[in-house]
């Protein structure tokens, strides 16, 4: 969340927080810690299905809020998204950071790691700086206990000076304990927590500005740490703090205080850059500290399983292997697993469609009315749903599975050398495989890397990697002209082979692309970040397929929906409006014929990507739409007859080739960029994210035709 421009004043404020309450007396908590730490599986287990989720009022990071009844009394947690830090470096931590000092949670509990507690409490101190009322919650104990790692929560309480508990998520019995801290602590007095000590040159430094702020601002926020953010330079959390708690009569003179404040520091060599590092290493050795005698270990503390299996899928001789089979069993699930319910679902969507026209005829509507809504609108609409929800609905699980299962970190450090070679961050290889899924989702999560050009540059090169919106068309023609379309196991798994080799395609172009701008238009270098290889758990299969389908799919398709149907009515006109005696489609066909024919195209199929651009999936029904100059999408009964229908129409092996070339690099579809919109916020960066991808597929494809045609084919 966070202030806006816009926002001035407690009204503004509360109005962006939007917290729902179901009871006057019921308790926000603020729920933070460190990924992979099982927040939300904390989050779920409290709050059950009583949840609903958006985006923090001038932010694209999203929040999640959910309900907790407990006897007589309600919470409302807030799961904050999961950070490192507070130190407002990238938009999660400024979210996390600014909700506990302007979110006015009665009380704030920090998950931590029980296998990793020490890395995890700088996370617990920096939140102790912003408020005392804190209960730390020791997860995962089970892993812990399994590690041979004992935690005295007892002792780390009476160190830290705040509640500490243990729990197991997954055991929702576990949390009472919880609960009742976080009662404590909410309805009682502040605890006094511990306090990070810095170096004294700093200390003299806070010591000179906390009696400056307004007097009134102490209820709210701690003086001390607020002195730290304004001597490290953060100008926008006074701003927000003006802007939430009044008093700007008395800013100038505090802010001529912070100047010569910090101007004193600098003679002393405590520039900024220093500064910063001295206070991370205070709050690190603090932690270090702590840990001492709270957190004992028989053993090494990580499994011998969990070893074996990261030399087996890190190495540099099996890792990759390994992880380029799993992509290519997950494609041939997704192709084989969507085709009988694809059909099933467009079975029933075209069962609908003949009732709506048996509903326009007897109703004696006009033929162009029928058309226009039925053949048109819902008829796209029904296409779409049928080609696009199966694929995801397969994928998006199996995804979330690995993601669950630990394996997904393990392929982001793979990938990590190749795009830190491209000045990136490893972190995109993880956005980059969201993307085979569906771009948009992958766009959406590129929320996680911190620094923002090389969100850019994840975002701008996503939709090099193929979509399941695409593999309708690649599958198609792979099988028509490359695999035969006979059918079997064997002719799938060739598919998902070939496909493969298309995607490994797409994931060259993707490097290279990044590579290109970071030497251009994006130029910096890479920025390092903690990759965190979480321990290998058993997927929950149940919440994984609730969260996949619920959280991406239905998204993706909703968007997707959305731009269908009106593309269903543009789609219908241009195919029966007709100017002379041909249609507008055959008109713009004709048109495009020329420059398409350097692409080793014809005009028809590059009318067919334009009209496209809603949705991929119907970028063969268009083709099969002008070439047997009908009114409406159609689908024919088989492969073959396509096939023939297609070489009939001039049709080559170089055709398909280059039809596949296109599909793979061409503009996003309509989701995606209004996607890419919303995450940038600027019409230049979604216009360079279309140009680049159909800039590379029309120069490939000339390219291509013209060495075949120089080669005499």
């Amino acid at each position: 969340m966070g202030l806006t421009n816009s926002s001035t004043g407690m009204g503004a404020v509360d109005s962006a927080l939007v917290i729902r309450r179901e009871a006057p007396t019921d308790r926000v908590i603020a729920l933070a810690g460190n990924p992979n730490v099982g927040k939300s599986t904390l989050f779920n287990a409290l709050t059950g299905m009583n949840q609903h989720t958006g985006n923090w009022p001038g932010k694209t990071v999203t929040n999640a809020q959910g309900c907790c009844q407990r006897g007589e009394k309600g919470y409302v947690l807030v799961d904050l998204p999961g950070t490192y830090s507070l130190m407002a470096h990238s938009a999660e931590e400024e979210v996390a950071r600014n909700f506990i000092c302007f979110g006015d949670p009665d009380a704030a509990a920090v998950v931590c790691d029980a296998t990793c507690l020490e890395r995890n409490l700088n996370l617990v101190l920096q939140t102790l700086e912003l408020s005392p009322r804190v209960v730390v919650c020791v997860n995962l104990m089970d892993e812990a206990k399994r590690k041979g790692i004992h935690v005295d929560l007892k002792l780390l309480s009476e160190r830290l000076g705040v509640p500490v508990v243990g729990t197991v998520a997954r055991k929702k019995k576990s949390l009472d304990t919880l609960l009742d801290a976080l009662d404590r602590v909410a309805e009682g007095e502040a605890p006094t927590p511990l306090t990070v000590r810095y170096p004294q040159r700093i200390e003299k430094a806070i010591a000179a500005l906390t009696p400056l702020f307004p007097g009134r601002w102490a209820e709210k926020l701690n003086p001390r740490w607020l002195a730290l953010k304004l001597l490290e330079g953060d100008e926008a959390i006074l701003r927000e703090a003006f802007a939430y708690l009044g008093g700007e009569e008395e800013r100038g003179a505090l802010e001529e205080a912070v100047e010569a404040e910090r101007e004193e520091l600098a003679q002393w060599g405590f520039g900024e850059e220093r500064f910063r590092d001295l206070l991370v290493s205070a709050i690190v050795s603090t932690a270090e500290r702590l840990c001492r005698g709270v957190v004992t270990q028989a053993g090494s503390g990580y499994s011998p399983t969990d070893r074996r299996l990261d030399r087996l899928l890190t190495s540099k001789r099996t890792g990759y292997p390994i992880m380029l089979a799993l992509v290519a069993m997950v494609f041939w699930l997704t192709i084989v697993g969507a085709n009988y319910p694809s059909q099933l679902l467009s079975n029933i969507l075209f069962w609908v469609q003949d009732r709506l026209t048996e509903l326009f005829a007897l109703l004696h509507a006009p033929d162009w009315l029928h058309g226009a809504l039925v053949l048109g609108v819902y008829r796209v609409l029904a296409w779409v749903v049928s080609v696009m929800l199966p694929p995801m609905a397969i994928f998006f699980p199996l995804f979330t599975l690995l993601e669950d299962a630990g394996y997904l970190p393990r392929i982001a450090y793979n990938l990590d050398k190749p795009f830190k070679a491209c000045r990136a961050c490893g972190k995109q290889a993880l956005t980059m495989c969201m993307g085979f899924g569906c771009n948009a989702a992958g766009i959406v999560g590129c929320r996680i890397i911190d620094s923002p050009r090389e969100r850019l540059l994840a975002i701008l090169t996503n939709s090099f990697v193929p979509c399941n919106g695409r593999f309708p068309t690649l599958i198609a023609i792979l099988t028509m002209f490359f695999v035969g379309s006979a059918g079997g196991w064997k002719a799938s798994a060739l598919s998902a082979l070939l496909l493969t080799g298309i995607i490994l395609l797409g994931v060259g172009l993707t490097l290279a692309f990044t590579r290109l701008l970071s030497a251009t238009a994006l130029k910096g270098e890479p920025s390092s970040f903690t990759l965190e290889l979480p321990p290998y758990r058993k997927p929950q299969v149940g919440k994984v397929i609730v969260r996949s389908i619920f959280d991406r799919t239905l998204f993706v398709l909703g968007r997707a929906a959305a731009v269908a149907a009106p593309a269903g009515l543009l789609i219908w006109i241009m195919a029966n409006v007709t100017v002379g005696e041909a249609t507008l489609l055959s008109h713009c066909a004709a048109f495009l014929d020329p420059f398409a024919r350097w692409m080793g195209l014809d005009g028809v199929i590059l009318m067919a990507f334009i009209l496209g651009f809603p949705a991929n999936e119907i970028v063969v029904p268009i083709i099969l739409m002008a070439y047997l100059s009908q009114g409406s999408l159609l689908e024919l009964a088989s492969l073959t007859e396509m096939k023939t229908l297609f070489i009939e129409n001039g049709w080559t092996w170089v055709t398909a080739v280059n039809v596949m070339l296109f599909s793979l690099m061409h503009w996003p579809c309509s989701t995606t960029l209004i996607t890419i919109h919303k995450e940038t916020g600027s019409w230049k960066w979604t216009a360079l994210a279309a140009a680049l991808p159909t800039a590379a597929g029309v120069a490939v494809c000339i390219a291509f035709t013209a060495l075949v045609r120089m080669a005499g084919g």
